[in-house]
């Protein structure tokens, strides 16, 4: 039944207690989180030297390779890098955590209304909602493009003075890469995930001693750290070195995954990570590829450039062990963010199944695998060229670092900022977003229009399902019975009792739910321990088992009323909540438990308020949405379904 789930604020004294206060971290615990990070944050920004330096001179955006052209762009990857991932991401944004967890719906989670807030303060709540939902939306589009480019990017070095390696090969070893990773992903991460930050530490010493030994050949190219340069490369080429933004942005892709995965390393190990190992490594690439320009000239592949003969085939094989784990974040990222959608209300159940017994974040979501899947796969047939894909990335990229600039705008006034001091940091900020996004918007005829595409349908899709629970909601509240008025007919009617025990599932504890009146109307009986489970998803990402019992009252005759709540990154588990009423005296036996669930059929009618084609989209998605005996681990065998028609 989808509507025992209630997507409701948090009371105080529960969010108070989620998280009981952070262990101090030895030296030795950050530099292991730290290494970690390396495989799973920095995935995607770390294989960006593949293709970055090489799109902005390449046709027909790119620009010819002069000196004051490769300094220029040069200049343009370090402040970059400097003004987006230093100061707004890890300067910034970081501090906006909702108890540890990051990312864009975490950061929607903290700008919630408090409890009597006034008509504005839910407007502006709306508002960022649907900014929170488009932005969560685009990473989808990322999560598609990402790996393709990634993958083709490192196995195009094949192609590099090599014949046989020809573009049907290439595009054939591509697709055989990422069949292979799209099927690991049941197995789980908790395997090969001991071996990501290794991978990538070896990635970043690599591509940072190919940049120090080019650097040393032509150590001018450092004058690029000189922001004049940049400046005079965009008074020079004008509208087409504006455009060229569209090619830089490449370089910070993956800068949203900082903070996105903030709650699984922590603040400082992810900090630490970039400051001791990636950025050095990234700006030494980004200027010993500059330097080889100068060096050398026009090149196909700067890259690859960088080094000659035998040595370039185990660079391939690192490179492309890197983009396999750049794909891998952004997968696990996409599995993440499903969930968080779901629990918090904005997307129909989905299988999820947990791929360690340990690590309550390490998830498999066949349905989201499928899709992710069969999308890389037919634009990496269909484009066949990184270059193709680098056309199309940057859009989603950059749209979502400006909505998640916005949402800080509305945190930090929360926490007392100042509409001057909040909105010049933020203004800033958007200078450098909309910048960029602006810049990639002629990518749209190239392909850009596809992450676009994927957006607006998800987006459509979350905001359609939030909209259609909400009416599914207000129906079944409506056909709710208040308890009392249900148990003064008990004490008049003395219905008769079987035995065991009987679990209802409810959105509304303040109720008796539809379920239960259509079995006591059908059946004139009740079980002699009756349950009435309303499961509710805080805003808050985990809550500990042991605040996992919220209310437990004893209605009388018989009927017992628990509210269980779970955090939006947390999956509900019905008989985990048993086990817990259990260690506090409502007893129940699992031989003699039955689970009511209702099943609404919906009705499609002419009432105003939500489009046609909406209802029958939202009646489409909850047909095929998974069964809740299966999303809230019920065992199958002891449920009971009562079917009810809603209109809509």
């Amino acid at each position: 039944m989808s509507s025992a789930v209630a997507t409701v604020p948090s009371p105080e004294k529960t969010t108070a207690s989620t998280h009981p206060p952070e262990r101090p971290r030895t030296t030795r615990d950050v530099a292991k989180l730290s290494l970690a990070a390396l495989g799973v944050v920095y995935g995607d920004i770390g294989t960006s030297p593949l293709y970055a330096m090489k799109e902005c001179f390449t046709a027909p955006h790119g620009v010819d390779v002069t000196r004051a052209n490769v300094l220029g762009v040069t200049s343009l990857f370090f402040w970059s890098l400097t003004l987006v991932i230093v100061v707004k991401y890890l300067s910034f944004v970081m501090r906006a955590d909702n108890q540890g967890e990051g990312g864009i719906l975490a950061l929607l989670a903290l700008l919630r209304p408090q409890p009597n807030a006034a008509s504005a303060a839910r407007t502006r709540r709306s508002i960022f909602v649907v900014l929170g939902l488009f932005g969560a939306a685009l990473l989808y589009g990322d999560g598609v493009i990402t790996p393709g480019v990634s993958v083709l990017g490192a196995v195009e070095g094949l192609g590099v003075g090599a014949t046989f390696f020809t573009k049907p090969v290439i595009v054939a070893i591509s697709v055989g890469i990422l069949v292979a990773l799209f099927a690991a992903q049941k197995k789980g991460t908790a395997g090969i995930g001991a071996v990501f930050g290794p991978v990538m530490l070896v990635w970043f010493l690599v591509i940072g001693g190919l940049g120090a030994y080019w650097l040393a050949h032509r150590p001018e190219v450092l004058a690029a750290l000189n922001p004049v340069h940049a400046a005079r490369f965009f008074a020079a080429n004008k509208v087409h070195g504006f455009l060229l933004l569209g090619s830089v942005v490449l370089c910070i892709t993956g800068g949203e995954a900082l903070y996105a995965d903030m709650g699984h390393f922590g603040k400082q190990p992810i900090r630490m990570a970039w400051f001791a190992v990636v950025f050095p490594a990234l700006v030494l690439n980004y200027f010993g590829q500059g330097a080889l320009l100068l060096e050398q000239g026009h090149v196909d592949n700067p890259f690859y450039a960088m080094v000659t003969g035998w040595a370039r085939y185990p660079l391939i094989a690192v490179a492309t062990f890197a983009a396999v784990i750049a794909s891998q974040a952004l997968i696990s990222g996409a599995y993440s963010i499903t969930r968080q959608a779901v629990q918090l209300g904005y997307w129909p159940r989905v299988s999820i199944v947990h791929t360690s017994g340990r690590e309550e974040g390490q998830i498999y979501l066949p349905e989201v695998n499928r899709a992710l899947m069969i999308g890389c796969i037919a634009l990496v047939l269909w484009w066949q060229e990184s270059t193709k894909f680098a056309a199309a990335y940057g859009i989603a990229v950059t749209g979502t670092m400006a909505i998640t600039s916005l949402l800080f705008f509305g945190v930090a006034r929360r926490w007392g900022w100042s509409p001057v001091k909040a909105g010049s940091i933020v203004a800033l900020f958007l200078v450098i977003d909309l910048a960029f996004f602006s810049a990639n918007l002629h990518k749209i005829e190239d392909g850009g229009f596809f992450p676009l595409l994927v957006g607006a349908i998800m987006f459509v899709m979350m905001t359609t399902w939030s909209d259609g629970r909400r009416r599914l909601g207000e129906a079944i509240r409506a056909a709710t019975l208040p308890m009392n008025v249900f148990l003064e007919d008990l004490a008049v009617t003395k219905p008769h009792r079987v035995q065991g025990t009987a679990i209802f599932m409810t959105s509304n504890p303040d109720g008796a739910p539809p379920a239960l009146l259509h079995h006591f109307k059908h059946n004139k009986t009740l079980h002699e321990q009756v349950i009435l489970l309303s499961i509710q998803t805080r805003h808050v990402p985990e809550i500990p088992p042991r605040h996992r019992i919220e209310r437990m009252v004893d209605l009388g005759h018989g009927l017992h009323l628990v509210v269980a709540a779970y955090g939006f990154m947390q999956s509900p588990d019905v008989i985990e909540i048993l086990r817990r009423c259990n260690e506090e005296g409502l007893r129940t036996r699992t031989a003699d438990t039955s689970y009511f669930l209702g099943r609404e059929t919906l009705v499609i009618t002419e009432r105003r308020g939500m489009a046609s084609w909406r209802k029958k989209l939202f009646a489409y998605m909850s047909r095929n949405a998974r069964p809740a005996n299966a999303f809230f681990h019920i065992p199958s065998n002891r449920v009971v379904e009562l079917g009810t028609h809603v209109e809509l």
